[in-house]
């Protein structure tokens, strides 16, 4: 469908929205402080919502966020016992750190439907979000994430690796790494989310002969990788040469695949009416 072209007006109010992104912001939410980057876009009623992965801090999605401010608001935020987010002592299942999001969300104004992006563990909760919530979820973007299955229950990591992460994980991660296998449970056990437009991101690089080390924690039978390949069947799925962090290595993938998800969302709102 043909659209107009910007007026100059929208286009310097859009260029004055992202001229200066703000600094993240710590809001006392439930109790808990609550650290958290919101760029408003002045006209857009798309939002875009950013999950990071294991460890993962705001800092870590880069410039993608400032990039995406162009066309939608976006918000990204640390979970509780990262960068200035307060600890919780609620469990660090997939279902609670969904509704902690959620009511995150809520206290910030940002309305559903949103854009999920997710990275790594990041992306398993926000399939868990768009399963549990499909009404509040306009499509997701997978960014080399982890998906139902793939991680064993700890009590199945070999001794060693279980020693090695309980030393250099903070208390926080291990007690998430603790629940990814229930969380996949969790996923699994709720509907399909097919109608929704998804682009996954594959990290496979093909410039390194490294060979990656699981240390025992990951499933890696043909059973298991069949789950996986058949998830989300219409999904789009994009192979990158990157690294982990995509988001920092290769922006403009990123950038690209939410773009593609916020235009295929506005073809189906369009059709719809």
């Amino acid at each position: 469908m043909f659209k107009p072209a910007l007026t100059l007006s929208a286009l310097c109010l859009s260029a004055a929205a992202i001229a200066a992104p703000p600094a993240p912001v710590i809001d006392t939410i439930g109790g808990r402080q609550v650290e958290s980057l919101t760029i408003r876009h002045p006209t857009s009623k798309d939002v875009v919502v950013f999950e990071g992965g294991s460890r993962n801090t705001i800092e870590k999605w880069g410039r993608v966020p400032e990039q995406l401010a162009h066309e939608a608001t976006v918000f990204a935020y640390n979970r509780p016992g990262y960068g200035n987010s307060g600890e919780a002592t609620t469990p660090r299942d997939g279902r609670t750190i969904v509704e902690e999001l959620r009511a995150v969300l809520r206290h910030k104004g940002l309305k559903p439907p949103y854009v999920l992006v997710g990275h790594s563990l990041g992306g398993l909760y926000m399939q868990l979000f768009a399963r549990a919530y499909p009404s509040e979820v306009k499509g997701l973007v997978l960014v080399d994430a982890l998906y139902p299955g793939m991680v064993k229950k700890t009590d199945d990591f070999p001794f060693m690796t279980r020693l090695a992460g309980r030393l250099a994980f903070s208390g926080t991660v291990w007690r998430e790494i603790e629940k990814i296998d229930d969380t996949g449970e969790m996923v699994l056990a709720l509907g399909g989310i097919d109608d929704k437009p998804i682009v996954r991101l594959v990290n496979q690089p093909v410039s390194s002969t490294a060979i990656a080390v699981d240390f025992g924690a990951f499933r890696m039978d043909e059973q298991t990788r069949r789950q996986v390949r058949a998830l989300y069947p219409k999904a789009r799925k994009v192979v990158v040469d990157s690294s982990h962090q995509m988001a920092l290595t290769s922006p403009e993938v990123v950038t690209a695949a939410v773009r593609q998800v916020l235009a295929a969302t506005e073809s189906l709102t369009t059709a719809a009416r």
